[in-house]
């Protein structure tokens, strides 16, 4: 059997992990999905599923064991450390660990004093606006996303949505926006198309391996062979099947049939009006009669 960690080595393998993410790029590389503020919690009450939060969205109860949405710990176990509330000889559990609500992410922030100082600055929700339906955290009880093309903040109900609609051009094509050549490199915010001359700005020094800017809304460019980039395209009508050139009925798009006689074609099946028969022809008449002799009465009797 493998050994068991200690915690000094737990400790130094977190430390390592850490050290490993500031390397990186820090928070800018981090996935939102890893933060302690944007992570899933069940309510104790409603049992539903949403984002850690001080009050739950949909019932506003308070959590029994309320996590840090800066260290994600739901346990003080600091005797002597940075804590502004002081609990020598104990520990701090619920209530009695927190010390602050987010006004970004709206989650429980602990009474540490790192976690307060930091937390208001450093948190990832700060600019947390959904870019298509422009809610905040505070509308929706769904956790944060960023894209992974243009970096904008969706919401969990437009995240697939707006995934599968990001790679799409403003233009009818992949021509530069400045001239006709095609172009060479994209920006995912703009969706605009730049061809390798115009994508550098007048006066502004470039380095050797540093990569292109857009001109518009200084986003890293790239490259349009390395994504999957598709036109903007207009679809006008119903998308039905073409009829045959020997048939001399004309229709719309396999739609509604003008010299049909009242009737219609759906999917290239045409369906027509069918016969009535002698029994509905003879409670027809029959009705009809009978209104008949009904407005006669009426127009006969004298007041």
């Amino acid at each position: 059997m493998p050994k068991k960690k200690t915690g000094a080595r737990k400790k130094a393998d977190k430390m390592k992990q850490r050290q490993k993410a500031i390397q990186a790029g820090g928070i800018e590389k981090q996935s939102m999905v890893d933060f302690p503020c944007n992570t899933l919690m069940t309510c104790d009450k409603c049992q539903r599923l949403q984002k850690n939060r001080a009050f739950c969205y949909f019932c506003a109860a308070q959590q029994k064991l309320p996590m840090c949405g800066h260290c994600g710990k739901t346990k003080c176990q600091q005797k002597s450390g940075d804590c502004i509330v002081k609990h020598a000889g104990k520990f701090a559990v619920g209530m009695e660990m927190v010390g602050a609500i987010c006004d970004h992410c709206e989650a429980w922030i602990c009474h540490g004093k790192k976690c307060l100082e930091v937390h208001g600055c450093q948190c990832p929700l700060i600019d947390s606006q959904c870019c298509e339906c422009t809610r905040v955290v505070w509308e929706h009880g769904g956790r944060i996303f960023r894209c992974s093309f243009c970096k904008y903040a969706i919401c969990e109900d437009d995240q697939m949505e707006h995934q599968a609609s990001c790679q799409v051009l403003e233009s009818e094509d992949y021509k530069c926006q400045s001239c006709n050549r095609l172009g060479q490199f994209s920006c995912l915010r703009c969706k605009l198309c730049y061809c390798d001359e115009h994508v550098r700005r007048k006066g502004f020094k470039y380095d050797k391996n540093d990569p292109y800017k857009c001109p518009k809304c200084t986003f890293l460019m790239v490259e349009t062979k390395d994504l999957s980039m598709s036109t903007r395209k207009y679809e006008y009508g119903r998308q039905g099947q073409a009829l045959d050139d020997d048939d001399d009925e004309y229709g719309y798009g396999g739609g509604y049939d003008f010299n049909a006689g009242g009737g219609f074609s759906f999917g290239g099946v045409k369906a027509e009006r069918c016969a009535t028969s002698s029994s509905e022809e003879y409670e027809s008449s029959e009705e009809e009669e009978e209104e008949e002799e009904v407005t006669e009465a009426v127009e006969g009797l004298k007041i």
